[in-house]
């Protein structure tokens, strides 16, 4: 069995010690996408306290700091990002540091990938002699939700110097510890959806009257399954989800009107245009069947995260040095979404997992759920990858 390599940079007690505490304070104080003020603040303050000078604001509430090496003169640039915003869930994960603020929680592990973030920096700055060129650490907001981060990163111009990026995510599904990553596709393209029936309301009693929405809005959530179950190559990934469904108020009253929302997630592009098309030509004609009306609204998202395959090697080098490589897994990509895709638009890319998994601390949740935990004894073998992997990328020749 292959065992970790000896010359990788080095997390001591101290700053391990340091970024769990850092972990434990974002998720015992989350914020949603986008109002992030606190969290920003603090990690100003943690990143300042290890002598970094220059932290400067981006993306509204993140922050970035640059790590330049001495090892020789190089233009070469390359990102690590860090997600920081939490979700709109109520916490019941039972631990000790849970989340303060009701309705709000660290459900998707950003508050590990921020506290990842700070360490890889540190070790980064600890080790400036042993790479040439910069490493910029990118704090990103709003990756949840709308007006996304990743995009605002992109339009503030942080990647046009910058030759390859590297992200991160806690992985429920990958015992503690391991490295999960694999080349192309990894996560799908994912846009919103809202959709309003309007029908005309009538007496409960006598729905002949009327044109009931709720029943026309009920057609349209099960026959809207067909356009993936019956369309779509079953190799192609595409999942249409319809995740909220409102109308009606009275018990004695059809309902006129009823709104819906969910997600469109895609691999190809021309599957996402596809399924566009799709959904507005088999809403428009369930509506037509029952006399009803519809408007369909669809928000483009972010694209899909496409892993370069030379990242993707340079990962699985970093994740040798670090864990071993028998404790690298080549994985498929996540049906989930992530911003981090308009970095991987812009420049080559690598989006990584990093297990998180231990039933004996019950630490089984998948993300999204209140009860989610992480197992925090994989969190420096995560910071030490990111830095390895950083300075791996810059040794390397263009």
């Amino acid at each position: 069995m292959s065992k970790p390599d000896d010359t990788g940079m080095k997390m001591d007690a101290a700053l391990a010690g340091r970024m769990i505490d850092i972990r434990r304070h974002l998720h015992r104080h989350p914020e949603l996408s986008n109002e992030e003020r606190k969290t920003q603040a603090y990690l100003r303050e943690a990143l300042v306290d290890a002598g970094f000078e220059t932290v400067r604001p981006v993306a509204g509430f993140g922050l970035a700091v640059d790590i330049v090496g001495t090892a020789g003169p190089s233009n070469r640039k390359v990102v690590i990002r860090a997600d920081i915003d939490a979700l709109p869930i109520t916490e019941a994960s039972g631990v000790p540091f849970a989340s303060e603020r009701a309705g709000v929680m660290h459900a998707c592990g950003h508050d590990a990938h921020a506290a990842m973030g700070y360490a890889a920096a540190v070790l980064l700055d600890a080790h400036r002699e042993s790479f040439s060129g910069t490493v910029r650490l990118i704090f990103q907001p709003a990756e949840e939700a709308e007006p996304l981060g990743g995009r605002r990163v992109i339009e503030e111009g942080l990647l046009d110097d910058v030759d390859a990026a590297i992200g991160i995510h806690v992985d429920p599904y990958t015992p503690a510890g391991r490295v999960a990553v694999g080349a192309g596709p990894y996560t799908l393209a994912c846009d919103n959806f809202d959709v309003v029936v309007t029908g005309n309301s009538a007496h409960a009693a006598k729905p002949s009257d009327g044109v009931d929405a709720i029943a026309v809005a009920c057609s349209m959530v099960t026959e809207v399954q067909k356009i993936v179950a019956r369309e779509i190559d079953p190799y192609d990934p595409l999942v249409v989800s319809v995740t909220g469904i409102e109308g009606g108020g009275a018990y004695n009253v059809i309902a006129s009107e009823v709104r819906l929302r969910g997600t469109i997630r895609s691999g190809l592009e021309e599957t996402r245009q596809k399924a566009w098309q799709r959904l507005r030509q088999v809403l428009a004609g369930i509506a037509a069947a029952h006399g009803a009306e519809v408007a369909v609204d669809i928000r483009r998202g972010e694209p899909a995260v496409v892993n370069d395959p030379d990242m993707v090697d340079i990962i699985k080098r970093a994740g040798a040095t670090v864990v071993g490589s028998d404790n690298v897994l080549m994985a498929p990509g996540w049906t989930a979404a992530d911003d981090f895709a308009f970095y991987s638009e812009k420049c080559p890319s690598v989006y990584f997992r990093l297990g998180i998994r231990n039933a004996d601390i019950d630490a089984v949740y998948p993300l999204h759920h209140p009860q989610f935990r992480v197992d925090e004894t994989a969190l420096p073998k995560g910071a030490m990858v990111l830095a390895e992997a950083a300075r791996a990328f810059l040794e390397k020749p263009r």
